[in-house]
């Protein structure tokens, strides 16, 4: 029942991901929370799993994007170079930063963030191109910082690195297509580190190396992948913007309980 759950959640992942063009950390971190808090995965860890599950997924679901927008001739590949510098880098330190968190502030960490992404996506908030991109060490620094959220939060980084592209003035389309390879690295990274920070942790649950839960994993990947462009294909066809408040506003909800909580 629980496979079939994780099944679910990486149809719904994949398909809103396409749909709205944003990773499916955004989805898949809040609903593995909810998920193995009734599967009775202590408390002490399960935030921590789902964070680093999200991360393991994003590996699988972002070589296939990259594809993708690799094969447009979209991706900045000299912007790449030294963000993932930073990215590396800050990825590590978000992990570390993430496990000197209880499981309930991480939550609650991950509440206000999705609220502010709700707020974001309802009203339509965009940067204002108001610089151009900087140099390798003003790139490696932003690397850095969309870096360490993104793992605390367990994202690929698309809801950081494409505001921050846009705001230098970069093209949409490759501000869309290098996010999608920085997600690469993050995600590579995170759940590294998310498997030795939670090495051999007596509450972990069986079948689960450090923070990654491999059903869940496996569950999520393999529909994941098929239903992104099944969502890419309704995008054409569905109101994008309608269907994106709807979804900050369910956003919205789900932060407010992890606040609450």
């Amino acid at each position: 029942m629980t496979l079939l759950l994780y099944l679910a959640l990486g149809a719904a992942a994949g398909t809103l991901a396409g749909l709205f063009g944003i990773g499916g950390g955004l989805i898949i971190v809040p609903t593995l929370i909810l998920t193995f808090s009734a599967q009775g995965i202590a408390t002490e860890v399960l935030t921590h799993l789902a964070v680093g599950t999200s991360l393991a997924t994003i590996v699988v679901t972002s070589i296939s994007s990259i594809k993708a927008h690799h094969a447009k001739g979209a991706v900045r590949w000299d912007w790449f170079a030294p963000i993932a510098i930073g990215i590396v880098i800050g990825s590590a330190l978000g992990v570390k930063t993430a496990a000197m968190m209880s499981g309930p502030l991480l939550q609650k960490a991950i509440g206000i963030f999705a609220i502010l992404i709700a707020i974001q996506m309802g009203l339509g908030l965009k940067p204002k191109a108001a610089r151009t991109i900087p140099a390798k060490p003003g790139l490696i620094g932003a690397g850095g910082v969309i870096g360490w959220a993104s793992a605390i939060f367990g994202i690929g980084g698309g809801s950081l690195t494409v505001p921050f592209l846009s705001w230098c003035n970069a093209q949409m389309q490759a501000a869309v297509a290098t996010s999608a390879a920085v997600g690469l690295p993050i995600a590579i990274v995170g759940a590294l580190v998310n498997i030795q920070e939670g090495w051999n942790h007596p509450l972990l649950p069986e079948w689960a190396t450090g923070y990654v839960y491999w059903p869940a994993f496996i569950g999520i990947v393999s529909m994941s992948v098929i239903f992104a462009k099944f969502g890419a294909k309704l995008a054409h066809s569905l109101p994008s913007e309608t269907l994106k408040k709807i979804f900050a506003v369910l956003l919205l909800v789900v932060g407010a309980r992890f606040l609450l909580s």
